[in-house]
């Protein structure tokens, strides 16, 4: 049986093939192997956003710059908010070790992503609490199109309570959730500006 290659020991075979790397080039690669590394544990939960600012002390500024934006292009509007805190610490953590950092900048843009998700997931919750109420009075709201076997479609009452309501709020969300995604990927556009 072979063994695993790591990302860094297929860049270098397919470099070969090319043409050889330079030195730098190469250890540009190794490094940024390595804060990749990093990153992976931040993400499996092994290390936390106190132990990222550890482990990337004395990182050049680039590869500062490539850590940060390789965890806010994680951020998601739908993302698990504890998820989402972890990644904001982490960016933070990761601000205070440039040579400049614009920490009120990254904070600012990072505080109205959060605010942002908790609107989107209190009207998400909002929206299914009417539904809920509005299909429990409105047995309609749970009929169905039925083909019959002779050809013909008739409405039947198919759907359970949750079902009609999970299935009308998937159709709100995906008229409304847009206007929410769009703002969201524009703030994420200028924190990563301040990078």
């Amino acid at each position: 049986m072979g063994t695993v290659k790591s990302a860094l020991e297929i860049a270098l075979e397919k470099a070969d093939k090319i043409g050889s790397l330079s030195a730098e080039e190469k250890e540009r690669m190794k490094a940024e192997e390595n804060v990749t590394g990093i990153l992976r544990d931040l993400y499996q939960g092994r290390i936390d956003a106190n132990g990222l600012w550890q482990r990337l002390k004395g990182v050049t500024p680039p590869l500062l710059k490539m850590a940060q934006v390789n965890i806010i292009d994680t951020l998601g509007l739908n993302g698990i908010m504890e998820d989402f805190l972890m990644k904001k610490q982490a960016l933070l953590a990761v601000e205070t070790l440039k040579e400049k950092p614009d920490t009120a900048m990254i904070e600012s843009g990072l505080q109205a992503l959060e605010q942002l998700k908790k609107e989107f997931e209190e009207m998400k919750e909002q929206v299914a609490k009417d539904l809920q109420k509005e299909v429990e009075q409105n047995p309609r709201m749970r009929m169905q199109p039925v083909k019959m076997p002779d050809g013909s479609t008739v409405m039947q009452v198919t759907a359970s309570v949750d079902e009609a309501v999970k299935m009308r709020l998937d159709e709100y969300l995906s008229e409304h959730e847009g206007r929410y995604n769009d703002e969201f990927l524009r703030i994420i556009g200028a924190v990563k500006d301040a990078f």
